[in-house]
């Protein structure tokens, strides 16, 4: 047998990233099936890694911007074109997420998306069409406020004075002026990748929930959830009970309101970018894995997306850091079968630095298994 194979995993977080997890996962499927044709396809969900697996795929560099983080401060960012320059990538956690300001106190009303609309204004100059943002990790709760005001938008108060940076500021907001937005912001297609169904507001919206590892406490956030709340009258946004609304401190508000952005599951975002239902196509065996896999990974994760992709005929084998599934569970979702890395007793600093060679092995294992599968196959196949 020379099967066709597909790896396509996302991220093991803090341990390999997906393009390190496809190519180690790909190099176990060559010890059992060396004449196999393999194809890696790193993938992700819209958050944290997203612009890594599209780089990989695209097969472009990353891009360098200076910009500013949460809190206002001088730094760079990362970001993606693809091969044709049409489309771009952007990380928004780049510039504002909680890994950068996490040197000095966090400050959640402070904290904006000012930096992330200054890697907006550099992807709009190298002249896109598209700009795929994924929102996760953010420090800030400010409705996208930040990203409108570096493009152009100006918020004021009363006095016809800017308001102050961060969701604390927008509770003095009067007015959003939109003439002098970037024209070519209104003319690119936004689709921003969500992995939360939160709204914006209320007790499961973006203050409420996310707000408090961001700093807040219970007053902290009851103002921001005002202010959004706020923010949205202004806007004559009717979006602050749409679930996915209060992803990344609302981003999808003002970039929505204002730019036409799109909102849409991140899963379903990176694979049209990649091209997910072709590459799987002709696939007789995928291999797909995580991190951590559980229930949450059938609802719009990387490896439900994987599994809608696949064809009926292929077989998918998941392997994770944790499996949290049953076999039973795994048949019923459609998975053959789903493997952990541990190798036996091991705690997590171990598994994480270990990670490609045992997620190398563990798909040697599995693949061997296939493979003894058809042989057995094969033998009955015969005896007849």
């Amino acid at each position: 047998m020379t099967p066709t194979i597909v790896c396509a995993p996302d991220s093991f977080k803090g341990s390999a990233g997906a393009p390190a997890a496809a190519a180690a996962l790909a190099r176990g499927v060559r010890q059992a099936f060396p004449a196999a044709t393999i194809t890696e396809l790193p993938f992700a969900d819209g958050g944290e890694g997203t612009l890594e697996a599209l780089l990989a795929v695209w097969g472009t560099p990353a891009r360098t911007v200076d910009v500013v983080d949460a809190l206002g401060r001088p730094t760079t960012a990362r970001y993606g074109l693809s091969a044709d320059g049409r489309t771009a990538v952007i990380e928004a956690a780049q510039a504002n997420g909680l890994p950068q300001v996490s040197d000095v106190p966090l400050d959640p009303e402070r904290a904006d998306t000012y930096g992330v609309g200054l890697i907006a204004a550099q992807v709009l100059d190298d002249g896109v069409d598209e700009i795929l943002l994924c929102i996760g990790g953010s420090a800030s709760t400010d409705g996208g406020a930040g990203i409108v005001a570096a493009l152009g938008a100006a918020l004021t108060d009363s006095a016809g004075e800017p308001i102050a940076p961060g969701g604390g500021g927008l509770s003095a907001l009067a007015a959003v002026d939109a003439s002098g937005l970037d024209p070519r912001a209104r003319t690119v297609s936004w689709r921003i990748a969500v992995d939360v169904d939160n709204p914006l507001t209320g007790p499961r919206g973006a203050a409420a929930v996310f707000g408090p590892q961001k700093g807040a406490d219970a007053a902290t956030v009851t103002r921001l959830d005002d202010n959004l709340a706020h923010f949205a009258e202004v806007l004559g946004s009717e979006h602050a009970a749409t679930p996915g609304f209060g992803a990344a401190g609302g981003i999808p508000l003002a970039l929505t309101a204002l730019l036409g952005a799109e909102v849409v599951p991140g899963s379903r975002m990176v694979a049209e970018a990649v091209g997910l239902t072709a590459a799987l196509a002709g696939a007789d065996l995928v291999l797909t894995g995580e991190g951590s896999f559980d229930a949450q990974s059938l609802g719009g994760k990387v490896v439900a997306a994987v599994r809608d992709h696949s064809p009926a005929s292929a077989s998918i084998i998941v392997v994770a850091g944790r499996v949290g599934l049953t076999p039973a569970e795994c048949r019923e979702a459609g998975i053959a079968a789903a493997l952990s890395i541990a190798p036996g007793p091991a705690d997590l600093p171990e598994l994480s630095a270990r990670a490609e060679e045992l997620i190398e092995a563990t798909a040697a294992h599995a693949c061997a298994l296939v493979a003894a599968g058809h042989q057995q196959t094969g033998h009955q196949q015969k005896g007849h």
